[in-house]
């Protein structure tokens, strides 16, 4: 389906590459019918900065953020008969300052952030997305007395600490998209929630709440780039979704034009494969929602396979939908 919730661009993140109008363009050249544009939120502390930041001061991120915001409604009117634009915003989770700032940022742009993307990508103030090392480095900030299934120990304290992390910020912000929900196993796609009772626990407390006040889960195709056969979530976070009555939109979560629909056709064979039969999409309502915006979710009124966005990809895959 030609939609997207979630991208970046070079021009506005230091990790990614060429401009915010070149994303838009090529996703206008794919097909896409409604394209996210939500850059990371600034960070507020040195301390947190990535390597490619460094050299930037605090003062230039926040200001970097509001030019975004900027470029992003030039855009959104210089296309608004080629593509539908939606802006929004990709959350940090860090320390308690990153949350009580987003509900600055948020309030200082009421109207102008349209959504919010709410994602997790810290552990114990540790990236967790940055690299091997810096994930190990994470998991092993946890103490645990040493035994015979420490390794077991630490892994579900970081869990629980992810998920914790993670429903905070749906608690105080009410996300329309759930970003990357299971990116706390980019590093071990084989690891199974099931596992890890605790943790299992706080997941499925996590997916309650968000189904409770209507957000969408992004099935994301960066995992697949990443390494990973599948998108985010795995089949398991999938199925627990899907037996409380949650929905799932489409990211591609591109880090530039190159990557504008990249994997789309092999996460649609995954999606088959674990039995979507419905796809959602955000849309402007003049109703609020949960968070106090004017957006919401609309189920996508075709057989969401069947429509010709797919043909570019040959998708042979087992059918499991009903």
């Amino acid at each position: 389906m030609p939609y997207s919730h979630h991208s970046h661009s070079g021009q506005f993140c230091k990790h990614a590459s060429g401009t915010l109008e070149d994303v838009v363009l090529e996703a206008i050249k794919q097909g896409f019918e409604v394209y996210g544009l939500t850059e990371h939120v600034p960070r507020y502390r040195t301390a947190d900065l990535y390597p490619e930041e460094q050299g930037h001061s605090l003062e230039d991120l926040a200001a970097q953020f509001c030019g975004f915001l900027e470029e992003a409604h030039r855009l959104k009117s210089k296309y608004a008969g080629r593509i539908a634009l939606l802006v929004g915003l990709e959350t940090e989770s860090i320390t308690p300052v990153d949350l009580d700032r987003l509900a600055e940022l948020l309030g200082q742009h009421a109207g102008r952030i349209e959504y919010v993307v709410g994602s997790v990508h810290h552990v114990n103030e540790i990236p967790i997305d940055f690299d091997l090392a810096t994930f190990e480095r994470s998991l092993n900030s946890f103490a645990v007395e040493k035994s015979e299934n420490a390794g077991h120990l630490r892994m579900e304290a970081f869990l629980c600490s992810y998920f914790d992390a993670q429903y905070e910020l749906l608690r105080r912000f009410h996300p329309e998209v759930v970003g990357h929900f299971d990116l706390c196993r980019l590093y071990n796609p084989g690891l199974q929630f099931g596992d890890y009772p605790h943790a299992l626990d706080k997941l499925k407390r996590n997916v309650k709440y968000a189904i409770s006040y209507g957000a969408l889960f992004e099935f994301n195709a960066a995992a697949l780039r990443k390494g990973w056969n599948a998108a985010y979530p795995g089949e398991d976070v999938v199925k627990i979704i899907l037996e409380n009555n949650g929905n799932f939109a489409l990211s591609d979560d591109s880090h530039g034009p190159h990557a504008v629909g990249l994997n789309y056709g092999p996460m649609a064979a995954y999606l088959r494969g674990v039995g979507i039969s419905e796809l959602w999409m955000l849309e402007h309502s003049e109703n609020v929602n949960a968070g106090g915006r004017h957006m919401l979710p609309r189920k996508v009124e075709v057989s969401w396979w069947e429509h010709p966005f797919w043909a570019r990809d040959t998708i042979v895959v087992e059918d499991r939908i009903s």
